[in-house]
């Protein structure tokens, strides 16, 4: 979660029917047999990607279009470690067409040799795919320019009609890909407007998180990038939009009649979303200092997990209509108050075994001594309609924990007229990382005699159930995502508008220092007030130990 000025960002997918194959096996090509035994396993999820006659990517896609992806920051760390190794799955994969150009844009003078290098250890390829590899990075190709300099940007404009004319295309279809820091967001983006624009095809501009610190800076931003481009041509990236447990739970919603009439005020005691990370910043503290995890997770990642499981069904599965129910949800809650929160910060554990537990967060390099920047935060959340009234959404996240983990968890109301004595209730369990699953916790009769009830589960474990299947990054789809011009599964200007309506009250407070971070061991499960604040707001913890 914390990164340097040259990893910035981590992306999103869309959710798009899948439709039976009508061809034969024999016929298809290589994508589409590896997505043939995807469908035959999870052909009731919408948001896996449908194949083609040839390509997914290649759907809408005209005999006269080529597609050419460009990757601005190309010699930065987000570009070489994330983007690259997607572009070049999605090449081997056959999910971009074999003419696509791959241009990388810096301001280090770097020759192709040079750029082939820094991405070969990042780049996985069999033995067998070494020659398609090699293609690839024959592909790659590199211009450096300036980032404020409008000269350079007509440059690469030119370099890419250049190489899209060898490819005897008459159509440039063009996506740019933003993996730079936010301190030259306003001029690339100007310039891109300006001078690179496709005019014979479509262009879209994926854009990195922090899309702002608060109401105030997020409007400058707005303001600034809707001048450049329509809301459609903008891809705002948040990658857990792109993972496969959080795109499953608009399927699990709306396309499972048992869950249907239960989700709601009436049956639902709870909702919790935890976030757990079982290291620290791992010499990143610099950058996350500025941010601290109420921007960094629980304002964007979590805060969109919410809207999906709160969310009223859309009136379909388009990507505005999905996104408009979600920003119902926002409107409907309130700015976090400071008794709806608790923060943290952690300290040395001292584990044996474990290095990085022998330092707090303010031994971290790049950290002041006196910050007050919260590593965990728990907050609840109330949504002022009618299916959710009175119900508490708690969100919990934090660094330095006891494990690792991210999990929405719905905990439905005590049994009315109870006949066995007290019973546990039951849950929904969606496990997002790692081994993810859904689960349903229940109350069964334990085997014998007896008549003693146990606690019990119906367990989908991706990882046994689908283990033949390979699912595909979020990186990956989202990416794919746009390609495909669908935005589903991203945030939109509104939404975010919103996030920061709710939270930019309690965020100038800590930044001020009138809210305090309580210290907790590094290993622990956090500060001990966050357990009593979710046990206050009707979440009952019971012991169970469920296996993947």
């Amino acid at each position: 979660q914390g990164m340097t000025s040259n990893d910035f960002g981590l992306i999103p997918s869309a959710i798009t029917p899948i439709h039976p194959l009508s061809t034969s096996l024999h016929s298809q090509s290589r994508a589409q047999r590896r997505l043939h035994t995807l469908q035959r396993h999870l052909q009731a999820q919408p948001h896996l990607l449908t194949p083609t006659s040839r390509t997914m990517a290649a759907a809408n896609q005209g005999e006269d279009e080529v597609l050419a992806i460009t990757v601005l920051g190309a010699s930065g760390d987000l570009a070489k470690k994330m983007i690259y190794p997607v572009l070049w799955s999605l090449y081997k994969s056959e999910f971009v067409p074999e003419e696509t150009i791959f241009v990388g844009y810096a301001r280090s003078k770097l020759s192709h040799d040079d750029l082939v290098e820094r991405l070969r250890p990042h780049l996985k390829a069999s033995e067998d795919e070494q020659d398609k590899l090699k293609a690839f990075f024959d592909k790659c190709q590199y211009v450096a320019g300036q980032y404020d300099q409008e000269d350079s940007f007509k440059e690469l404009d030119r370099f890419i009609e250049e190489q899209a004319k060898k490819t005897g295309k008459s159509v440039v279809n063009r996506v740019f890909y933003m993996a730079l820091p936010p301190s030259v967001f306003e001029p690339v983006t100007a310039n891109l407007s300006s001078a690179c624009m496709s005019q014979s095809g479509w262009t879209r501009v994926i854009v990195e998180k922090p899309f702002g610190k608060d109401s105030e800076s997020f409007e400058k931003l707005h303001a600034h990038l809707s001048k450049q481009f329509a809301e459609d041509q903008i891809y705002r990236i948040d990658h857990y939009l792109g993972k496969e447990m959080v795109q499953n739970l608009f399927t699990l919603r709306f396309a499972n009649q048992l869950l249907v009439p239960s989700w709601n005020r009436h049956h639902i005691a709870s909702v919790i979303i935890t976030m757990k990370e079982n290291f620290g910043t791992q010499g990143r503290g610099g950058y996350f200092d500025e941010f601290g995890i109420v921007r960094d997770v629980m304002q964007n990642h979590l805060l969109q997990m919410l809207t999906l499981c709160a969310m009223e069904k859309p009136v379909s599965n388009k990507p505005d209509d999905v996104r408009d129910e979600k920003v119902k949800v926002l409107k409907a809650m309130s700015p976090i108050k400071p008794e709806d929160i608790v923060l943290g910060q952690y300290i040395a554990g001292n584990i044996e075994g474990n290095k990085e537990s022998f330092k707090g967060y303010k031994d971290d390099d790049g950290v002041p001594a006196d910050s007050n920047t919260p590593t965990f935060a728990t907050a609840v959340f109330y949504i002022r309609n009618e299916r959710w009234e009175g119900v508490p959404f708690i969100i919990r996240c934090g660094k330095a924990l006891n494990e690792k983990k991210a999990e929405l968890r719905v905990q439905f109301r005590d049994t009315a007229g109870d006949v066995f004595g007290p019973v546990v209730r039951n849950e929904l369990v969606m496990r997002v990382q790692p081994n993810e699953a859904v689960y349903m916790k229940l109350m069964v009769k334990k085997p014998g005699p007896g008549n003693e009830l146990i606690q019990s589960d119906l367990n989908l474990s991706y990882g046994q159930k689908f283990e033949d299947v390979k699912i595909p990054p979020a990186y990956e789809r989202l990416i794919l995502d746009v390609i495909r011009g669908d935005s589903t599964s991203f945030v939109r200007s509104d939404e975010l508008q919103e996030a920061w309506r709710i939270f930019t009250p309690i965020l100038h407070q800590i930044d001020a220092g009138e809210l305090k971070p309580v210290e907790y061991e590094f290993g622990s499960r956090g500060p001990v007030a966050s357990d009593h604040m979710v046990k206050a707001h009707n979440f009952s913890y019971t012991q169970y130990d469920w296996k993947a």
